[in-house]
């Protein structure tokens, strides 16, 4: 998932000691020279290293709710869902698939190689650096460490600094859990990562916003080190002329207000048919009163919504819906705010001109506007004018409208009458497309991109074969190649 990243684009003067740029290198280092200790662990050794994370997450539960109280006065039943869960729920898919997933891969043999048999090994990369995001901040650490430690990696990962709460927390389980020549975490702010970024690590994965992305992918390129970017982008909910409109409207409710919108898959704009745009704004209307409350006061005090993570995220998308409501939107539900508690109440938008800034960025927060559209076609030229964007909502019934939808857009994922579930599940890739990210996560695709895929042929016999096409290239050679190019 992909959240505007502090890590690496603001400042705090008090990143720990610990961290000076010297004691990162020696840190770096120790990983390094110990390296070939993490590569050759067997499936049974990294398994006994993703079950400590999995009993630690579950030993800390408490500890986890409490955390993410403290960060965004996150529901427990919120944060048992989205984050202990899902980190369970990747450790236990690894811990059954890991034999798998290490396991060669043989390769046919092409008939002029007649005589040789091929293969491909997993291999990790080596020393990897994981920088994770505040939105899901347990989830989005631990499931790609849980990743790395599969593929047998040394990895050093910096949680954000805006969740110092759930920092802290993962930080003393990892340190009790960990050698820090295997796994070691280290927090901080700007400083800390850009220190980070300057170390030759063998892979860079990072989850956050495209322009924190691109400073990523700028340092792994100086050290011609291979990346995987969880970006963002503008995810679009499509909700055409067959849609169930109530079953729409209840899912994208859930799906845009979950974690306050700061979900990088949440929709973060619905176009719905003209047929069906004023049922809908009624119906999401009634579900978000439903889901925190009639009133506004009800809202607030309800226990199952989050808070904004820190006042400039909440000043940054108080902006955007400000600019958009002067700019001629109509709040049809919600609109308020309060700077001191980083509320912001979930609201849904009419009437958005085009122009608004809040059609132009990514939101991540709970404002979602509603757009209608007269004909498909209209919808896909809209998603098409904006970057790839990480998700893509389809609510229909129409299977031509599904094919027309899936052949003619880009996105990283898609999910058809749902919104968020591709996510849960385990044996699919999660990634972005273009400007929503570089790489997968989840499962085997996130053990495939900690790893080398090394290619490796074996002679078993016809060890001369070949020499007929070594030069000097004489009449027999050239006979040869020409049976090649017509025959093989």
């Amino acid at each position: 998932m992909a959240v505007s990243t502090p890590s690496v684009a603001s400042r705090d003067a008090s990143a720990p000691a610990e961290n000076h740029p010297d004691r990162l290198t020696e840190l770096f280092q120790k990983q390094k020279e110990h390296h070939l200790t993490v590569r050759n662990t067997t499936a049974d050794e990294r398994r006994a290293r993703i079950r400590r994370i999995r009993d630690g997450v579950r030993n800390r539960r408490q500890e986890i709710r409490d955390a993410l109280y403290a960060d965004f006065q996150k529901s427990p039943e919120e944060v048992d869902l989205t984050e202990v869960k899902s980190v369970i729920d990747e450790a236990n898919f690894a811990l059954t698939h890991i034999d798998d997933w290490m396991a060669s891969e043989s390769a046919p043999t092409p008939p002029l190689l007649t005589g040789t048999s091929s293969e491909v090994r997993y291999e990790p990369k080596g020393v990897a650096l994981i920088i994770s995001p505040w939105n899901y901040p347990f989830n989005l650490t631990l499931g790609p460490l849980i990743a790395a430690i599969a593929a047998g990696n040394s990895v050093i990962v910096k949680p954000s600094e805006y969740t110092s709460n759930s920092s802290r927390v993962m930080r003393e389980m990892i340190d009790g859990l960990f050698d820090p020549r295997e796994v070691a975490l280290v927090e901080g702010a700007v400083e800390t990562s850009q220190a980070l970024l300057d170390l030759p690590f063998d892979h860079f994965y990072f989850t956050g916003s495209p322009e924190v992305g691109r400073i990523v992918m700028r340092s792994a390129a100086e050290h011609l080190s291979s990346v995987t970017l969880e970006l963002g982008g503008k995810s679009p909910a499509i909700v055409d002329a067959t849609a169930d409109v109530d079953d729409a409207a209840a899912k994208i409710a859930w799906g845009k207000f979950t974690n306050t919108g700061q979900t990088c898959i949440a929709p973060d704009y619905a176009l719905v048919h003209e047929s069906l745009y004023e049922a809908f704004l009624e119906r999401i209307s009634h579900y978000i009163s439903r889901y925190y409350g009639d009133t506004d006061d009800a809202r607030r005090e309800s226990p199952d919504y989050a808070r904004l993570v820190n006042q400039k995220h909440f000043s940054r998308v108080q902006s955007l819906l400000t600019d958009a409501m002067q700019a001629g939107a109509r709040a049809v539900v919600g609109g308020q705010t309060d700077a001191e508690s980083r509320y912001i109440a979930p609201t849904v938008l009419a009437h958005v001109p085009d122009g608004a800034r809040i059609m132009e960025e990514e939101i991540f927060g709970p404002v979602l506007p509603v757009l209608p559209f007269r004909d498909l076609g209209t919808a896909i030229d809209r998603i098409n004018e904006r970057p790839n964007p990480l998700a893509l909502y389809l609510f229909t019934t129409d299977d031509d409208n599904e094919t027309a939808i899936l052949d003619r857009t880009h996105a990283g994922g898609t999910c058809i009458n749902e919104v968020l579930l591709h996510y849960m599940n385990p044996h699919m890739p999660f990634g972005g497309n273009g400007h929503s990210g570089i790489g997968m996560g989840h499962g085997k695709y996130a053990f495939q991109e900690f790893s080398h895929a090394r290619s490796v042929l074996r002679r078993s016999y016809g060890s001369k074969l070949m020499r007929y096409i070594y030069p000097p290239y004489g009449s027999m050679t050239r006979r040869m190649i020409d049976a090649a190019l017509k025959y093989l």
